[in-house]
């Protein structure tokens, strides 16, 4: 086993915290922290980061704290490279589902020094409709910060909240930062605010969208979640045994529109791409990367998969999800190079068959209600209006609809905010497959409404849905994708 050690270069007591972030997880701490970690050992200043988490894990915080904020990143090239790295960005930790440890975070944010704050909630995070962009004003946390305004539980409700008092004392506002996998999460993230804010106070979201700056990012890096067995081999490798260590593949990217009111790290020499418009990297990225993870999470587990890597071995899997980047990915990114998204998408492919990363696919299937209109639908959307055909695509919609099907019958829980909607339309009495895809397709939360007015997208869904319900073999299928024509439109 070849390793490096990275020993931390920087000296916590030397450095002020100037960013808070939302979402304490181990992407964070992959991704994000190292960045500043990276930033602060060559040029100082007061970036250090104050992270919480709003909803889970306090056990998380209480480790970190009991390390000084210390902990490993280890990062796999292959099952015989590897690289630790030590990082102290974190200058603090909160458990905001706490009252008293939300005044406190809520006291971080509203300070002088805070001019970032950057999230990473997941999509689910910013109770917004997947399909129309609209916040969830009836979803009974975003009621509770309406309601509540002084006493915030989500992300969303706590940046109004502090943003209502820098305005009070007279602060100028701090600049927001998503660092989640959405289609213009700037953008996205600024509606959501506004929406919370502006049922709060109307003279506030006038100030929050007069002030407040919303960058736009597109982040990269694999991480996935440790399992037992994971941190097993971890110790196997490096005898390390802290539980606070992170796991993740050597590639990291993450690409920022640069628009920060209040100055930010000089991110740029840690290797960030600086722009004026992230669209390009996000779109390329959402639907090459995270759309061939989604086909196969479902297709992969209905395959009898348990890993990324492990269905990468099938070249049947490999070829389908070749084909899905080129042939239905590809057409719709227009203002890329030919020869770039060629080599993005070997890349992909290379980075997929890591097999010392162990990416569980049921980890990837989470929120798929969330996660599928900007992975798939809004590219299938582009297709059908070319006339070209999106064959693979349509099988993983169908693969998603079979998986929902099979877990509801299991009883089994598939980590989506629209579970619950999901199973009652999978569950209820059809007379065949095409009326069961058509009362799937009217749920507008997932599905934009062109695709439940498309008959023939309709037909060829059930008829799918059909094939996987008797059992065909998915390989068989995913070959016929790959040989699908422009003329089944």
């Amino acid at each position: 086993m070849d390793i490096q050690q990275i020993p931390s270069a920087i000296d916590p007591s030397q450095h002020q915290v100037g960013l808070v972030h939302i979402g304490l997880g181990a992407f964070h701490r992959a991704h994000q922290a190292v960045y500043l970690e990276k930033t602060l050992a060559q040029h100082g200043g007061d970036w250090m980061i104050a992270s919480a988490n709003i909803r889970s894990n306090y056990q998380l915080v209480e480790q970190l704290k009991a390390a000084n904020y210390s902990y490993p990143v280890v990062e796999y090239t292959d099952s015989q490279h590897l690289v630790v790295r030590e990082i102290k960005a974190i200058k603090q930790a909160f458990f905001a589902k706490d009252q008293q440890e939300r005044q406190r975070l809520l006291a971080q944010m509203s300070a002088a020094s805070t001019k970032i704050v950057t999230l990473t909630v997941t999509e689910k995070g910013y109770y917004l409709s997947p399909s129309s962009g609209d916040l969830l004003l009836e979803n009974p946390a975003v009621l509770h910060d309406i309601q509540h305004p002084d006493d915030p539980k989500t992300a969303l409700g706590l940046i109004v909240n502090a943003l209502k008092q820098r305005r009070a004392q007279g602060l100028p506002a701090f600049a927001v930062l998503s660092c989640d996998n959405m289609p213009h999460n700037g953008i996205r993230t600024k509606n959501a605010v506004l929406g919370m804010a502006s049922a709060q106070d109307s003279s506030l979201a006038t100030w929050i969208e007069a002030e407040v700056a919303f960058p736009s990012s597109m982040v990269d890096r694999i991480v996935p979640a440790l399992s037992a067995d994971d941190l097993q081999k971890i110790e196997a490798d490096t005898g390390i045994t802290t539980p606070t260590v992170v796991k993740c593949e050597a590639f990291c990217q993450w690409v920022v529109e640069d628009n920060f009111p209040l100055g930010r790290p000089q991110w740029e020499s840690a290797g960030v791409q600086m722009v004026q418009d992230v669209s390009i990297y996000e779109t390329m990225k959402l639907r090459m990367l995270n759309g061939s993870h989604s086909l196969l999470a479902y297709l992969g587990q209905l395959a009898g998969y348990q890993t990324v890597a492990h269905a990468m071995e099938n070249t049947t899997v490999r070829a389908f999800l070749e084909h899905y980047m080129q042939q239905e990915v590809a057409p719709t990114l227009p203002t890329c190079k030919p020869q770039e998204l060629m080599a993005y998408s070997q890349q992909l492919l290379t980075r997929f068959e890591n097999d010392s990363l162990q990416h569980q696919l049921s980890q990837i299937a989470m929120d798929g209600s969330q996660k599928l209109p900007q992975r798939w639908l809004s590219g299938l959307i582009e297709q059908q209006q070319k006339q070209a055909s999106s064959a693979a695509t349509e099988l993983g919609i169908a693969g998603w609809l079979f998986y929902i099907q099979q877990a509801a019958q299991q009883k089994t829980s598939i980590n989506d905010p629209l579970e619950a909607e999901l199973f009652a339309l999978v569950l209820a009495q059809y007379s065949n497959s095409f009326e069961l895809v058509s009362a799937c397709l009217a749920q507008q939360d997932v599905f934009p409404p062109i695709m439940m007015t498309n008959r023939s997208l309709i037909t060829r869904l059930a008829s799918l849905f059909d094939a996987l319900q008797r059992k065909e073999s998915l390989l068989d299928l995913m070959q016929s994708a790959c040989r699908s024509t422009n003329n089944n439109h």
